[in-house]
């Protein structure tokens, strides 16, 4: 894949070498220095609400959203340790704000303490990635930073439609992972056991035969 998009970037400046060469090198200059303005930008953000991330579990308010969200999380992912449910709270409440990056690594935690050591992932592991996906967002701060950035006059405009957008996606995403989740359940039951293959001869030694 990353040859892919080497390719692709070497032939699109070659083409805009060839095609408009007076134009290609402000055009790099101005693109690294929007990509710039927009990974401090980021930055900001993120700082900002990983200091907040911080500043709740100082105060304990972390543990009273895992009190608060056990119930639901406990009912959804059935069979997981206390530690992975706490993770999963605390990953559902970054993306409640809108903190998508300040989310990940509590994410990733979550799905390292959901493996059951196999190679697949398991049910939980599905139903919290979609979960993730189209996770529902009462403030999404990212999308409001980048807005405001970008010369938005109402840059929280679209906490109503992102809110509805989000809850629609994430109850049907946590519906279709249940029902697929039961039918991969049915046919793991449906399939006969595997019994281990008999040898067709005895294998112990003519003298230790039972008589």
């Amino acid at each position: 894949m990353n040859l892919v998009f080497t390719i692709m970037i070497l032939v699109s400046l070659v083409m805009l070498i060839v095609v408009s060469p007076e134009s290609a090198f402000s055009i790099m200059i101005s693109g690294a220095s929007s990509a710039l303005k927009l990974a401090f930008t980021l930055i900001a953000i993120y700082a900002i609400w990983l200091s907040v991330l911080s500043l709740m579990d100082g105060i304990g308010l972390s543990k009273m959203l895992n009190k608060l969200f056990r119930p639901l999380t406990k009912r959804l992912f059935k069979g997981e340790s206390d530690l992975a449910l706490e993770y999963i709270t605390l990953n559902f409440s970054a993306n409640l704000l809108g903190m998508g990056g300040a989310a990940t690594p509590l994410g990733i935690k979550a799905m390292e303490c959901m493996q059951d050591g196999s190679e697949k992932a398991t049910d939980n592991m599905i139903l919290f990635m979609v979960i993730n996906s189209t996770s529902i967002q009462l403030l999404p701060a990212t999308i409001i930073g980048l807005r405001s950035a970008s010369g938005s006059n109402a840059p929280s405009d679209i906490i109503l439609p992102s809110l509805l957008a989000t809850i629609i996606s994430t109850v049907t995403g946590v519906v279709l992972a249940k029902i697929c989740a039961k039918f991969r359940k049915k046919e793991k039951e449906s399939q006969p056991e595997v019994l281990p293959k008999q040898p067709l001869y005895s294998t112990q030694p003519l003298g230790q035969a039972k008589k």
